[in-house]
């Protein structure tokens, strides 16, 4: 991502929680609703980041991932169904990461070993986590009388959580956290280690790449299971984090945004958190405005991130240019 676009992502942030601030109703602080606008933004964005760093791993690979959304909704149903059998959060937690990790696996399966279509492919996982998860929950969940999990406790870092206004910033739950901590790691991964570059070489030009020694199908396996896993965790944030139960459906598109965020943000993982957080801010523009009175139609705000990724992918805000060999199946000689 340019830094002109990040720029003007955070402009457009901050521009929304000024608009927040300027409509709300009269004696309402400007304090309490700044402070809720960041809270909400930072809350909406976190399955998001989750999401496009988890379609940053398959496609920077050249896989193309649109099964984020069921691997998110799938990893939800466990995550929560394990926590709510065994009375133990990380245990469900543990339990999201393996659901989406499997996923990723017939995914790679299919589009790596043997060259289904890519779209097909994340397409047949969709349908199958939507009907999967809905069997599950009328057969499984219901008569089991499984209604919440609990959800994990919010950690304040001392003193900045107490800040006014920005203190909702420094106090979050773990998942929302460790969404920041692994934006900084696929940073650090993709692009100053042998493996970042290698996963690179394979999702740019895989021919080069194979010519070099490096293991194409391998790496292209890993990225998928790494990004299967990364989804795995987002859909734990809905159950665990989000609400403490599970609804047939609940991801509400989240998986399907965050490709729109991974492309937004120019297939970097700094991008990719910079538009999820415009995507958040969107968000918590809705839920503010029906909260606090806010004179704004809902359904314009909610418009408003989907135009911008138009106007990016049209070059109007600078180009956004996908790895040259996303999609492509990979034939060894």
């Amino acid at each position: 991502m340019t830094r002109g676009r990040f720029l003007f992502i955070i402009a457009t942030i901050g521009g929304l929680i000024a608009l927040a601030v300027l409509l709300r109703s009269e004696g309402l602080p400007a304090g309490v609703v700044a402070a809720s606008m960041l809270a909400t933004t930072l809350r909406f964005a976190t399955p998001i980041t989750l999401g496009g760093l988890a379609g940053l791993f398959c496609e920077r690979s050249g896989v193309v991932n649109i099964a984020i959304e069921g691997m998110m909704l799938a990893a939800a149903f466990g995550a929560f169904f394990v926590a709510a059998a065994s009375g133990n959060l990380m245990l469900g937690f543990l339990t999201g990461i393996a659901t989406g990790t499997t996923l990723a696996l017939l995914h790679a399966w299919l589009s790596v070993t043997f060259k289904v279509d890519q779209i097909v492919s994340g397409t047949v996982i969709n349908i199958l986590a939507v009907g999967l998860t809905g069997f599950l929950n009328a057969q499984v969940l219901r008569p089991a009388g499984y209604e919440s999990a609990g959800t994990f406790p919010r950690i304040t870092i001392p003193f900045l959580g107490e800040l006014p206004v920005f203190g909702p910033i420094f106090r979050q739950q773990p998942i929302a956290w460790l969404s920041l901590v692994l934006v900084i790691v696929t940073h650090l991964v993709l692009f100053y280690t042998r493996w970042g570059l290698r996963t690179r070489a394979v999702g740019e030009n895989p021919r080069a790449a194979d010519t070099v020694g490096v293991n194409v199908r391998f790496m292209r396996y890993a990225s998928v299971l790494i990004g299967g896993a990364i989804a795995g965790i987002g859909g734990a944030y809905f159950t665990l984090e989000g609400v403490p139960v599970f609804e047939p459906g609940m991801t509400g598109g989240r998986g399907f945004i965050a490709l729109a965020a991974l492309i937004f943000g120019g297939w970097t993982p700094w991008g990719v958190w910079a538009a999820a957080l415009l995507f958040g801010a969107s968000s918590a523009l809705q839920i503010n405005a029906q909260q606090f009175g806010i004179p704004i139609s809902a359904a314009l705000v909610g418009m408003f991130p989907y135009i911008l990724t138009i106007v990016v992918l049209a070059g109007v805000i600078g180009r956004a240019f996908p790895p040259a060999a996303v999609g492509q199946p990979y034939e060894t000689e």
